[in-house]
């Protein structure tokens, strides 16, 4: 655990309820209004900081770089740990109130800091490969209540190992694009044959994701006390879901085109370094992991607030209807990473993690629409009266993400996507 250093403070006016403090500094890639050129810049208040254009400067010179005047933060992250703490040390320090060179130039500020309202904001990273944990044991378990057995809700190997799928990295999608409400078979009639339909079930599913800062060999498993070197950082992540497409194909191998359609995140990627002064304990592990996963450093946690917020097409006002906390999680991303690599698995940088929905013990902290209106048994009143049990076309579901203490907050800013409605197939044309 790093601690904070409350004395640092930035020449720009941030509000106390900003996600983007100078001890944040998430890396993202933006363009500019009607220019098509991608390049990498920092979150600091309402700001985008140009990362490309200290470089050209000569205010940011990183080993092996330049790095910053690209489509994708790959290349920087694959150069490692020390240009990481390089770039987050120089950037703090030209943001610092006590520093001239940015401070004290006009001209230099016009050239390097944007309004965000002003940016188009991109995926962050070139994603080589997308894999989806299930690691929240209060998700599993209302799940396995509503759908198997009350009194068995987990299944025998799931307080063992963290269990996951590999999902699509191609439709790895960044936050602000539309979703299209997915067709595929359903069968509502279980006596009868399924049918091709628009998902009439279509959900969210409240996550985040950490991204994979250095790989592996192949045949070379992560051992679990290393494995928090490997990550860079994390992001929102808002896993759609098709349930009733789910619930008909994931026997006998799980999720499939249910899961294809869009797993949609933030555009800023919060580093490890970052979130470091939040690192908090694990839940209590029963039974004791094998060896391969048991961890010496018990915080491996992070107390990252989470919530929730859907607006409706006719709605003026969005509705809270999830608060939760990453800190819930029974197993830890470097457990996730380890299991994942233990047969050999390589994994490349980029490869972004899912956590898997992330829900708290009360009704108020579920993290998918499934569990919040129990199966459409207990449909959610929103503001001005509309009620859901599943996502409807022109919703719009945004998640956001902030950690807080001693007065400084480090945040993800949001995860936001509105649904369109289902293409209209015609098979006999």
């Amino acid at each position: 655990m790093s601690t904070i250093d409350s004395t640092l403070t930035s020449f720009i006016d941030i509000k106390a309820d900003s996600d983007f403090s100078i001890h944040n500094l998430p890396y993202g890639i933006f363009s500019v209004a009607k220019d098509s050129v991608r390049r990498a810049g920092v979150a600091i208040s309402e700001h985008v900081l140009d990362l490309s254009v200290l470089e050209t400067e000569g205010l940011l010179s990183l080993q092996g770089g330049p790095y910053f005047d690209q489509p994708t933060l790959n290349a920087f992250i694959d150069s490692g740990p020390d240009n990481w703490a390089h770039a987050r040390t120089t950037i703090q320090t030209l943001l610092s109130s006590d520093n001239a060179t940015l401070r004290d130039d006009a001209e230099l500020q016009k050239k390097v800091l944007l309004k965000q309202a002003d940016v188009t904001m991109h995926l962050p990273v070139q994603v080589p490969g997308f894999t989806d944990f299930y690691s929240s044991k209060e998700h599993a378990t209302n799940v396995g209540t509503m759908f198997r057995d009350p009194n068995n809700a987990l299944l025998p190997n799931w307080t063992e190992m963290p269990v996951g799928y590999n999902g699509r990295a191609s439709t790895v999608i960044v936050s602000g694009m539309d979703i299209v409400r997915p067709s595929g078979q359903l069968k509502p009639n279980p006596d009868e044959r399924p049918i091709f339909s628009a998902c009439k079930r279509l959900d969210f599913e409240l996550e985040t994701a950490f991204i994979v800062g250095k790989g592996n060999r192949i045949g070379q498993p992560i051992a679990v006390d290393e494995a928090a070197s490997h990550i860079f950082g994390m992001v929102l992540l808002n896993d759609w879901s098709a349930r009733d497409i789910q619930k008909w194909e994931y026997v006998p191998l799980g999720p499939f085109n249910a899961k294809t359609f869009a797993s949609q995140v933030s555009p800023w990627i919060v580093t490890m370094e970052a979130l470091a002064p939040f690192s908090t304990a694990c839940p209590a592990q029963e039974p004791k992991p094998l060896a391969y996963l048991n961890e010496k450093d018990s915080d491996s946690s992070f107390d990252i607030i989470l919530s929730v917020e859907l607006l409706p097409e006719e709605a003026e006002t969005a509705t809270v209807i999830c608060k939760t906390n990453f800190k819930y999680m029974y197993w830890s991303m470097a457990q996730q990473l380890t299991h994942h690599t233990i047969t050999g698995c390589k994994v490349e940088v980029g490869d972004m993690m899912g956590s898997g929905t992330i829900s708290g013990p009360t009704p108020d902290s579920y993290g998918s629409m499934l569990e919040i209106a129990w199966n459409a048994t207990k449909p959610v009143t929103l503001e001005g009266g509309a009620t859901r049990s599943f996502i409807e076309d022109g919703d719009t579901v945004i998640m956001k993400g902030y950690s807080e203490k001693d007065g400084i907050r480090v945040g993800f800013g949001e995860v936001r996507g509105t649904v369109l409605p289902a293409l209209d197939f015609n098979f006999n044309e």
